[in-house]
């Protein structure tokens, strides 16, 4: 390992958030096949790891995509329950 090595485990929150936003989003198109719950845990997941990563400031794009997009996967479920009762 080189000294003055820049890698951390906050690195990968930009990436994770955005493949965590991308199948919440994925997830929402087949909820009546796969369930409302992955969506909410995805979409949950995808906000968790976008708001840390937009908290240490590094891959914002990718934070703000797997936020916007695991808000969607969120929120869904939510709203659909809410229009039905």
């Amino acid at each position: 390992m080189a000294t003055g090595s820049t890698d951390s485990p906050a690195t990968l929150y930009g990436p994770v958030s955005l493949v965590l936003g991308t199948a919440a989003a994925v997830t929402v198109v087949f909820a009546g096949l796969l369930g409302m719950a992955i969506s909410l845990v995805f979409g949950s997941l995808a906000v968790t790891f976008a708001l840390l990563g937009l908290r240490h400031g590094l891959h914002r794009v990718q934070c703000g995509i797997g936020l916007a997009t695991g808000s969607l996967g969120a929120l869904y479920p939510v709203l659909l329950v809410a229009a039905w009762a």
